[in-house]
């Protein structure tokens, strides 16, 4: 935490495809190259975490907030980096798991995780799920990347805003 403020202060996005000053449509490419500058100015600007969302459509740029986050760690010194969601419903834990650990390594100890169900259900087809089964997904994959973090001192997932110290 900065100062002593009592809380944090960042900035998150989901890569939005939207339209440039001249009205012409953002590429994904063009608002990746912005993800990073952001991510460099909040490092800068001395904010405290800096998060990329995950989406499986096509006005959206992100669909691995873990990928964007390792570039973001390339350009950034000491803002922790979080996803913003990552869609663990539709997601393989044990890889969103190590995924994070690697990101956690490049960074010095700066990703974080966030996970959740996914609010955009039309990406349940593209990995083969049922949506029925929407809770039984999450709930089941968030039980195995809690017990993976239990067997694996590397990534360390939030349940509260306090950080545990790392070691030396």
């Amino acid at each position: 935490m900065s100062g002593t403020t009592a809380f944090e202060f960042g900035i998150f996005t989901f890569g939005e495809l939207t339209r440039g000053a001249d009205g012409a449509p953002l590429s994904a490419a063009g608002r990746l190259r912005d993800v990073l500058e952001w991510a460099k100015v909040a490092d800068e600007a001395g904010l405290d975490v800096f998060g990329v969302g995950e989406h499986h459509r096509a006005d959206f740029a992100v669909s691995s907030p873990q990928v964007v986050l390792a570039a973001a760690a390339a350009v950034t010194s000491r803002i922790r980096l979080t996803s913003t969601v990552t869609v663990l419903s539709s997601a393989d834990p044990v890889r969103t798991f190590e995924d994070f650990a690697t990101l956690d390594l490049i960074s010095g100890g700066r990703a974080e995780l966030t996970a959740g169900r996914g609010a955009y259900t039309e990406s349940f087809p593209l990995f083969g799920q049922v949506l029925a089964r929407y809770d039984e997904y999450f709930e089941d994959r968030l039980d195995l990347l809690l017990r993976l973090r239990e067997l694996c001192d590397v990534l360390v997932i939030h349940r509260d805003r306090s950080r545990p110290e790392r070691p030396a």
